[in-house]
């Protein structure tokens, strides 16, 4: 017997959202710009910005592996970034979020 198709309801029940701080030399180095690529490699939305404090944030939502693949991504980033601390923290899923984009700095 096949599974009936989903609703959005149920779609948004397996939403994952997560808002990341990245520390260390992330601004500079193609950081945004590669977390931006991956996530639409893994089929997140969200958006990514630099902080005037030095560090980087970004929203995160999608499925839990793809969003637990970018965390993971985050800890290292582009070749020329250098991480010190990546804090990630639980959000509520916006099913209306779609695409992912660059921010201004905020």
């Amino acid at each position: 017997m096949s599974k009936p198709p989903q609703t959005h309801a149920a779609q948004a029940v397996m939403l994952e959202a997560r808002r990341l701080r990245v520390r260390g030399s992330v601004q500079g180095v193609g950081f945004r710009w590669s977390l931006c690529a991956e996530a639409e490699v893994l089929g997140l939305d969200g958006w990514v910005r630099n902080r005037r404090d030095g560090s980087v944030e970004a929203l995160l939502q999608g499925a839990p592996e793809a969003v637990a693949a970018l965390v993971a991504w985050a800890h290292r980033g582009p070749p020329a970034a250098r991480v010190s601390a990546v804090e990630s923290i639980p959000e509520a899923a916006d099913p209306t979020l779609v695409g992912f984009a660059q921010l201004p700095t905020a």
